[in-house]
């Protein structure tokens, strides 16, 4: 290897590398160290973002601007810093593939319909009063709430309570964009009227397990609400038994016409982890978004320490070990590209092997406070 290394920094290659260069041409004997990787190397970083600042942010913009005036959201993004520099379609990412924010909604206020080609989802984490129109489907939202926007449907928001509502926004931007794939549409009026039932997709589904039989054949988006009381049943059925050694008691939000994941190109989770649960190292091809929905504890990634409560967010990259511990009972809302992974036969997992199944804490995260 080393005749090899040092054959490719003889003037010889050096100077035909920069004669190609010439023609838009590039040699490849000099790439595949950075294309080929024998295993992932996120640019991405593990990363944590404290719930409080992203808090106070969003009511400080809400005294510069409103949906209808500027930006059509009162959006604020999670930058992951590995990203920031990688432009265009590293900044305002969250992972490689994912975009999430938190976005604030005031008694009043509407937001105007649109419509993307990236799939959408948001789960609601304050507030209750507010609802999103999709599709002429108004759907009401409180805390818990996991809703999902298939990409190409018309959506929008409109507050008609008396309670700031904040809720956390993911998109597959980063992916759509660097495939080529982005188109935006603005809705001729301000917001779309309902034509269909209030929580139609609620209602229809009430029975839980069973579905309307005219879903037997798949629907993109036949369920666009999942509430926290029938996410929070399932969890405590699960929890009469063993939790997973990795993922403690977890649930997955699926589309109940085709057994698939609720949106597309994302896998997203409910995990409840009890007090004093430690789970087990692992780590896997996909990259994961975390909300701290209830609860405080820690996680250790690639061996930093990263301290959290509630409200917190936190990144977990590709191929990144990874374990959870929990001072209380803790309830952590999850979305990852599992599925972009899976489609691309990517996906791979592997535990780790020391004898307990924990990793060495080498340091501890700071993160940016107020």
């Amino acid at each position: 290897m080393a005749e090899k290394f040092d054959f490719l920094q003889t003037k010889e290659v050096k100077d035909f590398n920069q004669e190609l260069e010439k023609y838009d041409l590039g040699p490849l004997w000099e790439a595949i160290p950075e294309l080929m990787h024998h295993r992932p190397k996120p640019q991405a970083e593990a990363y944590l973002w404290k719930g409080e600042v992203l808090q106070k942010k969003l009511m400080e913009a809400a005294n510069i601007f409103t949906p209808e005036r500027g930006g059509e959201r009162r959006a604020i993004y999670l930058q992951n810093p590995g990203l920031k520099y990688r432009q265009p379609w590293g900044w305002a990412s969250t992972t490689q593939t994912l975009y999430a924010a938190v976005q604030l909604l005031l008694p009043g206020e509407k937001a105007p319909s649109h419509r993307h080609w990236q799939n959408a989802q948001r789960f609601v984490t304050h507030g209750e009063g507010a609802y999103t129109i999709v599709q002429g489907q108004r759907i009401f939202m409180k805390e818990g709430s996991f809703l999902i926007t298939p990409g190409g449907l018309w959506h929008g928001h409109e507050h008609v309570g008396d309670k700031p509502m904040i809720w956390m926004d993911i998109l597959d931007i980063p992916m759509v964009y660097s495939i080529g794939g982005t188109f935006f549409d603005h809705y001729p009026d301000l917001l779309e009227q309902p034509s269909l039932p209030d929580d139609f997709g609620s209602q229809r589904y009430e029975g839980g397990v069973v579905r309307p039989i005219s879903d037997r054949h798949s629907h993109i988006a036949p369920v666009g609400c999942y509430r926290w009381e029938g996410t929070l049943a399932a969890i405590e059925g699960l929890s009469r038994f063993e939790p997973d050694p990795y993922d403690g008691y977890a649930v997955e939000y699926y589309n109940p016409s085709n057994g698939e994941t609720a949106n597309p190109t994302m896998a997203t989770w409910m995990q409840k982890l009890p007090k004093g649960f430690h789970t087990k190292a692992h780590r896997h091809t996909h990259a994961v978004i975390y909300n701290v929905f209830k609860g405080s504890g820690y996680s250790v990634i690639d061996g930093v320490k990263f301290e959290w409560t509630e409200g917190d967010y936190f990144v977990i990259p590709n191929w990144a070990l990874h374990e959870h511990v929990a001072y209380e009972d803790t309830f952590l809302f999850s979305t990852s590209d599992l599925p972009i992974m899976e489609k691309f036969n990517l996906e791979r997992s592997e535990a780790l092997d020391t004898g307990n199944g924990r990793q060495e804490i080498k340091s501890e995260f700071k993160p940016k406070t107020l």
